[in-house]
């Protein structure tokens, strides 16, 4: 057993709901420090402080439980995200909050980032199906964001046209810096919000408004 992965004893009975959390915050720890291939089951029951098969009988084989990691992990980001947007504001304000909100789970939660982005990417087969789920609705909530500035403007049709790959290419970008900002935890999550906003709004302000960068003729 490592020393490096926190362990717990050995815990009493528990509503099944609490264990299903206490097995997937131990996976999630597990998966984040040493990868999905390499990760043992017999760790896990280490450090969620339960027996292997209760972890069988209640998540399933590895397969399964990584899959559960997953969703729960997209599920939490996606909520934490929807959460700091505020619907009163207007959508660019929405948008930086919502950025702030992304990179405050991604400081809070290494871990859960860490096995999001790198490890189930790295799987791929059904867990990269699952990121790309988590990608789509991410580019869906930018999107409306987009449109709904358009349309304050009186440019929905164009707005529309262009939003959603425009909104993939900023997810991307935001997916990014996340990962750079894992090895510099000193910049704040408000900075780096400013930072993607400063990069691609300015873009989008001036799409909307009409104002379109062309290749210069040869």
């Amino acid at each position: 057993m490592s020393e490096e992965v926190q362990t717990t004893g050995r815990a009493k009975r528990l509503p099944r709901a609490v264990r299903e959390r206490q097995i997937l915050d131990a996976a999630v720890q597990v998966f984040a420090q040493y990868g999905y291939h390499s990760a043992s089951m017999d760790e896990i029951s280490e450090v969620a402080g339960v027996s292997k098969p209760m972890i069988y009988t209640y998540l399933g084989s590895k397969e399964d439980l990584f899959a559960q990691c997953i969703r729960r992990e997209a599920t939490r980001l996606l909520e934490a995200i929807q959460a700091g947007v505020q619907p009163d504001l207007p959508p660019d304000m929405q948008l930086w909050y919502g950025l702030r909100s992304f990179y405050r789970f991604v400081a809070e939660y290494r871990e859960s980032w860490t096995v999001l982005h790198r490890q189930a990417l790295v799987v791929g087969g059904p867990f990269a199906a699952e990121i790309t789920d988590m990608r789509k609705r991410a580019i869906e909530l930018v999107a409306a964001l987009v449109v709904s500035a358009g349309t304050r403007k009186g440019l929905a049709e164009q707005a529309e046209f262009s939003g959603e790959g425009l909104s993939a290419a900023l997810v991307g970008a935001a997916e990014s810096l996340a990962d750079w900002a894992l090895d510099h935890p000193a910049v704040s999550d408000g900075v780096l919000a400013s930072w993607l906003m400063n990069l691609v709004w300015l873009g989008f302000n001036d799409l909307v408004e009409g104002a379109v960068w062309k290749p210069a003729e040869s």
